[in-house]
């Protein structure tokens, strides 16, 4: 009796090794198809971004050779304008006329800047913003507001409203001692008055 209790065990052990065995099986061939989908997809993927990465620098120059085409062709009727103005200053007795050559030249420079999102920085009369200019140099004037601009180097210009150029600028600096040298400079006046009129007499 005790026999025929092992071998029914160890069949039941047998088979339930094979069940294991075989869902094991089955586990690694999923695994397997997994990993060979995933390989797949993967060297896919890397292919892309290779030939993204050689496509890429290929868009980029050909965007920027066509904005450099398009600012150029922007710029050749003023450089034609200019070419004009030139050639009859050589024949223009009048000034002015060459003058007002330039000034339409200059007038169409700036129409062009705009037309790519340039515009110039307003600098003489406006509070001075270390953002927006660059002090060369400080001037005291009686009148003026403290940190007023009161002139201007050199244009500033933004780029869609991003500064590419500062304004160069000269900047009003009020000192304490300005009301004192005036002071001074009436006491001077009327002791030089004093001596003419002693000489005088």
């Amino acid at each position: 009796m005790k026999p025929r209790k092992k071998k029914t065990e160890e069949q039941k052990d047998s088979k339930a090794m094979q069940v294991e065995l075989e869902e094991l099986r089955e586990t690694v061939e999923n695994l397997q198809k997994e990993k060979d989908e995933l390989l797949d997809k993967l060297q896919r993927v890397s292919a892309d971004y290779a030939n993204f990465q050689k496509r890429v620098p290929k868009q980029i120059a050909d965007s920027v050779g066509y904005q450099k085409e398009s600012v150029i062709k922007s710029l050749l009727p003023t450089l034609d304008n200019f070419e004009h103005t030139v050639a009859s200053a050589h024949s223009a007795e009048d000034v002015d006329v060459l003058v007002e050559g330039i000034r339409i030249i200059y007038d169409q420079m700036l129409d062009i800047l705009k037309s790519h999102e340039v515009e110039q920085i307003n600098a003489v009369g406006e509070s001075f913003d270390p953002a927006l200019h660059e002090a060369m140099m400080q001037k005291s004037v009686p009148g003026q507001e403290e940190n007023i601009v009161l002139e201007e180097f050199q244009k500033g210009y933004k780029l869609n409203g991003r500064v590419i150029r500062p304004s160069k600028v000269i900047v009003n600096k009020i000192t304490s001692e300005q009301p004192q040298q005036q002071e001074q400079t009436t006491d001077e006046c009327e002791a030089a008055d004093e001596d003419e009129r002693t000489e005088m007499e």
